[in-house]
């Protein structure tokens, strides 16, 4: 666990030091608009914010949030530190409300800006496919929200029964690795079948419920083996292999606990971004290795390059 008294919490300079050593590891600053290293020199003088550079290639200047998700705010880089460590050490994630409180920001809305930046900077845009020879990846679905409701004459508005218009979620689990989940339309065999090929190696062992979508495209893979949840059939032994979908199940329980304990509440256009912050975190857990220091620093490291606007994030068209 991370100690909160250390200073980039704390300290502006401390902190702007921790982000430019994440973001320039070898102590070379790159240049965001023209790509040019070593070119820039720190203008000094109280005319000028700390840490603003000018690069002597194309005379712009930037400072270490210029290129990321961070980029034109507000709020200090000691309290970016902060939230970034308490949405990477917090298995089930953390409220804005929470995030609000404990930065002392000033509204919600920019703490809820601030942690979907930080749910950007965790989004793995160009994932490594799971699996290969010898390894197993279990894919399960599930459903998110309520049904939609329907008028019925002398009942008023009633919730549909069955998931048909629930929201789902494929998620793919490598057994002792990463997690891959998107939200998609529907679960017919050629979406299936797309987006398995899209993130699993071939060589795979696929683990499957019995469910019908899964059985042609798992074809395709060194083999597929489902359990039948139907029989309450859990897990079986396959020689020296385990048959079971429990990796990915247990996956859905943490994503889950924290909807329902933490965010209560999500629009279909954010789910995407909410499981890619679960993702993020269970790709980079404790059984493997990382810690949450190391976790925080990943999840900054990969706020550059992005860059997130507010009417994007709400949804909004653009002005």
């Amino acid at each position: 666990m991370t100690d909160l008294t250390n200073a980039i919490f704390h300290d502006e300079e401390a902190a702007r030091a921790h982000f430019e050593a994440i973001r320039w590891p070898d102590g070379v600053p790159v240049c965001p608009h023209c790509g040019v290293m070593g070119e820039n020199f720190v203008i000094q003088g109280k005319a000028h914010r700390a840490g603003l550079r000018k690069c002597n290639a194309c005379n712009g200047h930037f400072t270490v949030t210029v290129g990321t998700v961070m980029e034109s705010s507000h709020i200090p880089l000691h309290k970016w530190a902060l939230g970034f460590h308490l949405m990477a050490a917090s298995k089930k994630g953390v409220s804005a409300h929470q995030l609000m409180r404990t930065l002392g920001l000033g509204s919600y809305r920019t703490a809820w800006f601030m942690a979907h930046r930080i749910r950007e900077a965790m989004f793995d845009n160009d994932p490594e496919p799971l699996g290969g020879k010898d390894k197993t990846v279990e894919v399960d679905e599930t459903y998110i929200g309520k049904p939609d409701q329907v008028f019925v004459n002398g009942k008023g508005w009633v919730g549909k029964r069955g998931t048909a218009t629930k929201r789902k979620v494929l998620t793919m689990v490598e057994r002792g690795g990463r997690a891959i989940s998107i939200k998609v339309d529907d679960l017919t065999i050629p979406t299936i079948k797309r987006l398995l090929g899209a993130n699993i190696v071939l060589d795979s062992t696929l683990n499957t419920d019995e469910a019908q979508f899964y059985k042609q495209p798992g074809k395709a893979f060194a083999d597929h083996k489902a359990v039948n949840h139907g029989n309450q059939e859990y897990a079986r032994r396959d020689g020296d292999k385990k048959t079971t979908t429990n990796t990915v199940e247990g996956f859905f329980g943490i994503f889950k606990r924290g909807m329902r304990g933490v965010y209560h509440h999500c629009g279909e256009k954010h789910l995407q971004a909410y499981l890619n912050e679960f993702d993020f975190r269970y790709s980079n857990r404790s059984g493997l290795g990382v810690d949450d220091t190391e976790r925080a620093r990943r999840a900054i490291k990969g706020a550059g390059g992005k860059r997130l606007y507010y009417r994007q994030a709400a949804g909004k068209a653009a002005a």
